[in-house]
């Protein structure tokens, strides 16, 4: 084994352990506040919901895929549409609030 070996083990190393910190330490930090957690919830809860109910809208044919693959590209794609159609509201909405004022 040699020394770059050894330095991309060690790289792929920290890459996971970070990556678990980045999951665990959060997790901990909302048990200390639930209110955090709750709210944490409830986006949840809305991606879900969109998620649903893209997938029950999407279509389900395709030439080169399954009904099953179709229907999942199909629901991200809406949901992807439905997220940024969301983010532009909002900027739209918040900048014309700001001018408003």
């Amino acid at each position: 084994m040699s020394l770059i070996d050894l330095g991309l083990y060690a790289g792929y190393l920290l890459i996971f352990l970070c990556a678990i910190m980045a999951i665990v330490m959060p997790l901990i930090q909302s048990f200390s506040d639930p209110r955090s957690l709750v709210k944490s919830g409830i986006g949840v809860g809305i991606l879900v919901v969109v998620l649903l109910i893209t997938y029950v809208i999407a279509d389900g044919s395709s030439e080169g895929a399954s009904e099953t693959t179709s229907k999942m590209v199909g629901a991200g794609l809406l949901t992807m549409y439905f997220f940024v159609f969301a983010a532009v509201a909002g900027i739209v909405f918040t900048e014309i609030s700001k001018f408003l004022k």
